[in-house]
């Protein structure tokens, strides 16, 4: 079976370390997976090694793909563009649609002109984000919902002896590390977070926050900034660009330290950095909005707290950071529900049987 994703962006987001992981697990299935993006935004070299990527709005070149590269299925991801190129191109095979955006306004910007392409199936990563779909489709629209998978051989605990000290960010000393990690927009409400790293910061001397990405964000250029202008830069260690196959090794850091990740979002259809956590047996502190209660269990994995509470916030990641033993509890049981959950081999295989069921029907 050969597969074509559809894509606008190719970020080093959670949508394409989804996809990253998929593509891996699904050739070794007999499914090869080839990904289609109009623009590269830093996430060409987390996807190039595992399938052939190609970059380009060009439509002459992208209807010789549809009509020559003989994919036995598209799967567009809120790519509102692809329904013209499938039209053009008469692509007469089975047709799926991801719809991962949060935000209702975006998404359905995204899904316009879906119904021209009359796609089998809408593939969703959350029953929250099931909810916000079906306020946009027909009530009767086949849905299904097929978390992330993470490939727990890759993010796993790692021994001290194997974490690769050398590389970027180093392990302060006698501090415990929070980590934030993502892009620099509203929506991932890094403002917050500068709130939450300041309250700490007058409040204890034990802990450095991390920045983990944000190299190509929409507001690199403001947070950069606020973060030096406001002398965050004493508590805030910015890492703009982090090789993804570093991030075990990064997660494993935030561990020995006796650390946590934070979020701060306004809201997610899905969420990987969460799962990539807690494969790692790093707790997680986010808010309690949108799919990140189906991924988080509060008091057990992490903790949740009131969106915009900062206050809370920081009494949740002080949980974290000052009872060793419920620090362990919260790292064991993040491992023991990525692993019954979220790895790749219960997520991905859901999505095997469903391509496999749909090319016996063709």
């Amino acid at each position: 079976m050969k597969l074509l994703v559809i894509w606008r962006l190719l970020t080093v987001g959670g949508v394409n370390a989804g996809w990253r992981n998929r593509a891996i697990y699904f050739k070794e299935h007999g499914i090869n997976t080839e990904f289609l993006y109009c623009k590269d935004l830093g996430g060409l070299h987390m996807m190039k090694d595992i399938a052939p990527v190609y970059v380009t709005k060009d439509e002459n070149e992208i209807h010789h793909m549809l009509k020559h590269h003989h994919y036995d299925a598209v799967i567009v991801v809120d790519t509102n563009q692809a329904y013209k190129w499938l039209s053009q191109a008469n692509y007469t095979g089975p047709i799926l649609i991801e719809a991962r955006t949060p935000e209702i306004i975006k998404l359905k910007r995204n899904l316009e002109g879906f119904e021209t392409v009359n796609p089998i199936k809408f593939i969703v990563p959350s029953e929250h984000q099931k909810r916000v779909l079906s306020i946009l489709v027909a009530h009767n629209s086949p849905t299904e919902v097929i978390y992330n998978g993470v490939d727990t051989s890759f993010f796993k605990q790692l021994p001290r002896e194997q974490i690769d000290i050398s590389a970027e960010p180093y392990l302060p000393n006698n501090k415990k590390v929070v980590a934030y990690i993502g892009r620099l927009d509203q929506r991932k409400n890094w403002k917050q977070l500068m709130k939450i790293a300041k309250l700490m910061y007058e409040e204890r001397n034990d802990v450095e926050f991390w920045v983990i990405g944000g190299d190509q964000s929409k507001d690199r250029t403001k947070f950069e900034n606020k973060w030096k202008n406001n002398e965050l830069n004493k508590i805030i260690k910015w890492f703009p660009i982090i090789p993804y196959q570093q991030m075990p090794h990064l997660y494993a850091k935030i561990k020995q330290s006796g650390g946590c990740t934070i979020a701060t979002t306004k809201g997610e259809s899905f969420g990987n950095t969460f799962i990539e956590a807690m494969a790692c047996g790093v707790p997680v502190v986010a808010p309690n909005v949108s799919s990140i209660p189906e991924i988080v269990i509060h008091e057990e994995t992490g903790y949740l707290f009131r969106e915009g509470d900062i206050e809370e916030a920081a009494k949740s990641i002080y949980k974290v950071l000052d009872n060793p033993v419920l620090y362990e509890s919260l790292s064991n049981a993040a491992i023991q529900r990525v692993v019954e959950i979220f790895s790749i081999s219960q997520c991905a295989d859901k999505y095997v049987r469903m391509l496999q069921k749909f090319m016996k029907e063709s």
